[in-house]
């Protein structure tokens, strides 16, 4: 059954904080562009965009490649050899498509689908053939509708011909293959194309800026443009969707220049800072990610109440739980579909998976409603958007293979179908370190508490699993995968602490780590140890042993790691600001800095209505409400009258860099000493704001007294609010 509503912080064991300090109110997320990230490399180096120039290096093609038969070439030798290598229709289809080249009909050069072909060393075999006969041509391995069976599409290459068809089927429509059966619906990828010099690193790597994008969005319009598919990118990890961020990003054989050229086409994304590069990023190489984040309307007793929590966080950090996006923004949170799973229940997850739920958009509810009620995969196919990931591989399966819940499952992208177990591991975590501050404090090491083992040498250092990524191929809409969650970082080997380290004072609370539970993962040697297995027990599940023999969706076949207790912002920075216009902007993106540093390439990219960020960043009313101390929401320095007269109102700005798998989102919390949960307005709220913000000259009890409703709780209650919102 779905919840009716999403996990609260205390569900997900987010209960203590690192200091007493008082915290204070304030507005997060006001708009996206208080809320910016930059990666940071492996280097060290922060990612940021300052150029859109085109990379030194010169992608020519190779001396052989000029030197390459051309599509009005004879070339029936190497048909006879086709047709020896494949069937008389394969042959006839190809010297078809080599014709209506030569004839120059652009418009008609659509792709040949060769007959199917389920040995993969002969499609192997294929491929290599047109790599070296036909240099001009590309191909790709695309499936039947029922999901089966494989095939070789043949297409036109890019550089070729010179006509659309050498875009590699951009700017156009790529035709239906007719009732053939075969999917033509997948982008084009750019793998085969061997079109590159050897002097040349064969990644393009590229730094992405995206406003109010997740990157997996961002990346599917640019692949789309570029007729590119999703796995064409790599990327170090996913960044939030409510922000302005930048970070790197590598594709495979393109050009830069094809990129740039995007730039003036693409809407609150650009790209930049080229270069080539010898290897892709893939999940995880990142050393952490810098935030720069705003928060608004800030309210406090005194100056020195927001001096003392501010500079208390830089100097005493935070707990370092995972935030409630590790659990998802639905109804359904993520660690109860992998206890399912941990459990083999199958059916049950899928119907997690699959099952109506609340706060959902009701286009998509009345989708799964129907789904539920009626089991018709073809409606619910045809109509759940593609960012469901999770659903459309699951109803996809379930089209082949009915009632096979299992494989059902196992048809989800790797990446995400193991987000649901790595869910419950963190699940797990967070009770965990809520027991250990609890139980102990957060002052001191304790016997049998796990620590870094400062006495191991480099070459004893012992990797963390870390497939629990967060990232590729995961565009569910349940999951909001944020820039803080990425892999694990790689740890040297744990240690318990006996009572011969507690006399040297070797350690300190800042080397406490906690397990994510796994096979090769050492458990404390006290008490907070039993919580994990405990809580485990409780949701029907044995961290020893495989109840189902299902080895991916089991405990004891993942390595586990370790995740630090304690996390201090690195390179902390504050600054008090103030400002009257809520429409302001208190933070500079890359894109502004780049308006005032190279205002005639960078104003020429907004004038031509691409940037987001001055007209499209809007405030988040209902989503993104006030976060207080008291859960209270402040009629206090509501703008009253005309802009002239408004007062001024109160913003903190910080910076600060965070590891990777660290949530900034939890040290704002600290700040705070408020729950991250997501506040929903009622739209009659945000009428009753309009409404109070035209009133001049009177006080909270007159406004109440107007309204004729008792100040505690009838307000609250009539517009579907708490009822300690006016307490």
């Amino acid at each position: 059954m779905a919840r009716s509503s999403s996990l609260s912080e205390a569900e997900a064991g987010i209960t203590c904080f690192a200091s007493s300090l008082p915290g204070f109110r304030g507005v997060l997320k006001h708009r996206y562009s208080d809320f910016i990230v930059h990666e940071v490399a492996r280097d060290g180096a922060t990612v940021r965009l300052t150029s859109f120039d085109l990379p030194t290096e010169c992608v020519d093609v190779k001396e052989e490649e000029k030197a390459a038969p051309k599509a009005d070439a004879d070339h029936s030798q190497a048909l006879e050899a086709f047709r020896a290598l494949c069937v008389d229709a394969d042959c006839d289809a190809l010297r078809g498509l080599l014709e209506r080249m030569a004839a120059g009909g652009d418009s008609d050069v659509s792709p040949v689908i060769l007959s199917p072909d389920a040995d993969k060393a002969h499609r192997s075999e294929v491929h290599n053939f047109f790599k070296k006969n036909f240099k001009f041509l590309v191909t790709d391995t695309v499936e039947h509708s029922d999901g089966v069976q494989r095939c070789i599409r043949v297409r036109l290459g890019s550089g070729a011909g010179g006509g659309r068809g050498g875009g590699g089927g951009r700017g156009r429509k790529r035709k239906n293959m007719g009732d053939s059966g075969w999917r033509d619906d997948r982008p084009f990828d750019s793998r085969g194309s061997s079109n590159w010099s050897d002097n040349v690193g064969k990644f393009l790597r590229f730094h992405l800026y995206k406003e109010n994008k997740d990157t997996q969005e961002a990346l599917g319009v640019i692949g789309k443009m570029l007729g590119l598919q999703p796995r064409s990118f790599g990327f170090a990890g996913t960044k939030d969707k409510r922000a302005v961020t930048t970070q790197q990003v590598t594709v495979f054989k393109v050009q830069a220049s094809r990129l740039a050229a995007l730039n003036n086409r693409l809407f609150g994304i650009k790209v930049g800072n080229f270069c080539y590069v010898k290897e892709g990023l893939v999940l995880g190489q990142l050393m952490g990610n810098r935030f720069t984040i705003t928060l608004r309307g800030v309210i406090a007793e005194s100056e020195d109440i927001i001096k003392a929590a501010v500079d208390g966080l830089g100097k005493n950090g935070f707990i370092n739980y995972y935030g409630l996006q590790r659990f998802g923004s639905g109804s359904v949170p993520t660690h109860l579909v992998g206890a399912a799973l941990l459990r083999g229940e199958w059916k049950s997850a899928v119907n997690l998976i699959l099952d109506p739920r609340e706060g959902e958009r009701d286009d998509i509810n009345e989708v799964r409603k129907h789904y539920k009620e009626h089991g018709d995969i073809d409606m619910a196919l045809r109509n759940f958007p593609r960012y469901l990931v999770a659903e459309r591989a699951i109803l996809q399966c379930l089209k082949k293979c009915p009632g096979n819940y299992l494989q059902a499952l196992k048809g989800i992208p790797r990446t995400l179908r193991m987000m649901y177990v790595h869910s419950y591991q963190s699940y797990l975590w967070n009770h965990a370190a809520s027991m250990r501050v609890d139980k102990y404090g957060i002052s001191q090491v304790v016997e049998g508490d796990l620590v870094y083992n400062k006495e191991c040498t480099p070459g004893e250092a012992a990797s963390v699993d870390t497939s629990e990524a967060d990232g590729a191929d995961t565009g569910s809409s349940e999951i909001d995968l944020c820039s803080e969650a990425q892999p694990e970082e790689a740890i040297h080997s744990v240690k318990k602490v006996d009572s011969e380290d507690l006399l040297k004072g070797t350690y300190t609370f800042d080397d406490v780590v906690l397990p994510l539970p796994g096979s090769q993962a050492l458990f404390p040697g006290n008490e907070i140890a039993d919580i994990y297995h405990e809580m485990a027990r409780k949701d029907g599940i044995s961290l020893t042993e495989n109840a189902h023999g299902v080895k991916e969706f089991s405990i004891t076949s993942m390595k586990g790691g370790y995740r630090r207790v304690f996390q201090r912002p690195i390179d902390f920075e504050w600054e008090h600001m103030t400002y009257m216009d809520d429409s302001s902007s208190l933070a500079e993106t890359d894109l502004d800095i780049l308006s005032r540093t190279k205002p005639t390439e960078a104003n020429e990219l907004v004038s031509s209505g691409i940037s987001g960020h001055q007209s499209q960043d809007k405030m988040e009313t209902p989503s993104d409400a006030s976060i207080s101390t008291n859960g209270s929401c402040s009629l206090e320095n509501m703008p009253i009258g005309s802009p002239d007269t408004l007062p001024k109102k109160v913003a903190i700005k910080l910076a600060f860099t965070l590891p990777a798998s660290c949530y900034a989102t939890m040290a704002i919390r600290e700040l705070l000493k408020a729950s991250t949960s997501v506040c929903r307005i009622s739209e009659n709220t945000q009428l009753l704001n309009l409404f109070l913000t035209s009133i001049v000259n009177l006080n909270c009890d007159a406004i109440f007294k107007q309204l004729e409703v008792p100040k505690n709780g009838g307000l609250g209650s009539a517009l579907g609010i708490c009822p300690s919102c006016f307490e």
